[in-house]
């Protein structure tokens, strides 16, 4: 019987751990980068790829802003938050997921 009420313990254990895990996989960051699109990425960061961009996301592209420091490219999970800033050079707040490199985004300035 004790084994069993061990067993219960570390499981219980586990999934708090891992619950903690998973929600520190987030984290609220301030980042400066372009919006680009899924398909040119790094590309558009050079800036005139406006038209380029618009045209990939009609074709089913995602909006993903390209990390000044790092070149690296996260995807937007609530793509309205930029609308009309493809391209632009822009200061972002949001929750970037570090695991999946996806960035919710809470404030926008362009720069």
């Amino acid at each position: 019987m004790k084994r069993a009420g061990l067993i219960v313990a570390v499981l219980f254990a586990g999934f708090f751990m891992g619950g903690l895990n998973l929600a520190s996989a987030a984290t609220k960051s301030t980042v400066s980068g372009y919006v680009s699109d899924s398909v040119c990425g790094t590309k558009a960061a050079s800036g005139g790829y406006a038209e380029c961009t618009n045209k990939c996301l009609v074709k089913g592209a995602q909006l993903v802003i390209v990390v000044d420091t790092t070149q690296q490219i996260l995807t937007i999970d609530n793509p309205d938050a930029v609308k009309g800033h493809e391209c632009h050079h822009v200061l972002l707040t949001g929750d970037i997921n570090t695991h999946t490199s996806v960035i919710h985004i809470y404030s926008l300035r362009i720069l």
